[in-house]
């Protein structure tokens, strides 16, 4: 029996030859498999309390609560610029002055007599304090072919002329740099006929000095 004959085979088989059989283990992939997964797992776990971390140290959850307070996502804050504008709307509305702190100077800039006077009767009825009535000077006299003019110091623009404005919506608002005083001009142009009613008047002096809404969407 040859010395590479394995034991217990009574030299019937034979091992022939320069190369042997080679015994391997039994391959565990279940294993690697539960690793890798098990890893992975590790990972996220550990990115994720990393971020928690970042966001309570950064002040996260104060941003948070903010951008929810103001109308605006979690996590998501309201623009500076935005909550500024709303504020600003809402005080440029509460500080129009009312009619009867407007002075109005009536002028007739066309030829139909009597005119400017009735036109200031209505104003004064209405709450405003007349100035001066009578036609207007060489400047507008007969050249205003609109329904007229509002005219006033360039303090005026956005308080005292849109408020006069709502009683005569169709006409040209204008500012003089060099003008004095708090006083407006009212010109009565060839296109005027009367005045806006009282209840159209009343809705938009109404509109125009009611609070603005806070913006929303592109306040975040």
């Amino acid at each position: 029996m040859s010395m590479l004959t394995p034991p217990g085979m009574g030299g019937q088989y034979r091992i022939t030859g320069d190369k042997y059989p080679r015994m391997r283990r039994p391959r565990r992939r279940g294993r690697l498999v539960l690793v890798v997964v098990a890893s992975v797992a590790a990972l996220g776990t550990l990115g994720w309390g990393t971020l928690q971390l970042i966001d309570v140290f950064t002040g996260g959850d104060k941003a948070s609560a903010a951008g929810t307070k103001a109308g605006c996502p979690a996590g998501a804050s309201p623009s500076p610029g935005a909550t500024k504008g709303a504020a600003d709307g809402t005080k440029g509305a509460a500080a129009l002055p009312k009619p009867r702190q407007i002075t109005v100077n009536v002028l007739n800039a066309t030829t139909r007599t009597g005119l400017a006077q009735k036109t200031a009767d209505e104003l004064k009825k209405r709450g405003f304090k007349i100035g001066e009535v009578g036609n207007a000077t060489k400047e507008y006299d007969k050249r205003v072919k609109g329904a007229g003019v509002l005219l006033g110091p360039a303090a005026a623009l956005d308080t005292a002329l849109p408020v006069l404005g709502t009683q005569l919506p169709t006409a040209d608002r204008r500012t003089a740099a060099a003008r004095k005083g708090a006083a407006l001009d009212l010109i009565i142009g060839d296109g005027f006929k009367k005045l806006a009613t009282t209840t159209e008047a009343d809705r938009a002096l109404s509109k125009l000095t009611a609070p603005r809404p806070e913006p929303s969407g592109t306040a975040c």
